[in-house]
């Protein structure tokens, strides 16, 4: 279970190395070029927003109770963290899904070693204009269990586990988000996606951990959207082959 958690966080790292690959460079580009405009956007706003809101904050705290700022100024940065890495997370997928569909299957192609895939069919581009929705299925799916965990982080005494259930489900969600390129391209539904990831959990969670760490940091969050698409089809496409 360990190596299989291990590998499937060193397939994120293949992605990264992936990005700058000549066959793959014309395809990075766009969704590079969304997740760097969105994140950019999310820290700036997010930067002027604190300002104005540490202003508030001390304004309306009496004197005696001049110690709660610094913690309420915590809560505030760890619940914004939250909202600010899911907006922008889903956004940023919603916008690049077409253009991330064609990641995949040409870092697919490329892994089948075919180097010179043939255009995209009428049929393909349907797809491609129809994974949007399929975005907000996945969206959909994220929210009934994020209202929950959500209800659960108020719940005193239950609420101490809310971090680490708050981490694993946003590794998973990251997981079922990149895997869905791949999967999506060669047919799965949704269902049967989420039913494979399970019975790879290990894979599925070590990848989507380290997807997860790497979002927070910064400047390399503006990478990792591509790099996340590429190393989710090299993962499913090695370890669960099409005819395996």
């Amino acid at each position: 279970m360990r190596s299989s958690f291990l590998r499937g966080a060193g397939y994120l790292i293949s992605g990264l190395r992936s990005l700058n690959r000549a066959e793959l460079r014309g395809f990075v580009v766009a969704p590079l070029l969304i997740n760097t405009l969105l994140f950019g956007a999310g820290i700036w706003w997010s930067s002027s927003q604190f300002a104005r809101l540490d202003q508030a904050v001390q304004g309306w705290l009496p004197d005696w109770l001049a110690w709660l700022h610094g913690l309420l100024w915590l809560l505030f940065i760890l619940g914004a963290l939250i909202v600010v890495f899911y907006t922008f997370t889903a956004v940023a997928n919603l916008i690049g899904a077409p253009f991330n569909s064609l990641l995949a299957e040409r870092t697919a192609r490329l892994e089948a070693s075919q180097t010179a895939p043939p255009p995209v069919a009428a049929t393909d581009w349907k797809a491609l204009l129809l994974s949007p929705l399929a975005e907000l299925n996945k969206l959909l799916y994220f929210v009934g269990w994020m209202v929950p965990l959500l209800l659960l982080s108020f719940v005193p005494g239950l609420n101490v586990a809310t971090p680490l259930l708050w981490a694993l489900f946003s590794a998973w969600m990251l997981a079922l988000e990149y895997a869905d390129y791949p999967l999506g391209n060669r047919g799965l539904t949704p269902r049967q996606q989420r039913r494979l990831l399970r019975q790879h959990w290990p894979l599925a969670l070590g990848f989507g951990g380290m997807t997860l760490l790497l979002t927070l940091v910064p400047l390399l969050n503006f990478l990792v959207m591509p790099a996340a698409v590429i190393g989710a089809t090299l993962l499913w496409t090695r370890e669960v082959p099409a005819g395996g």
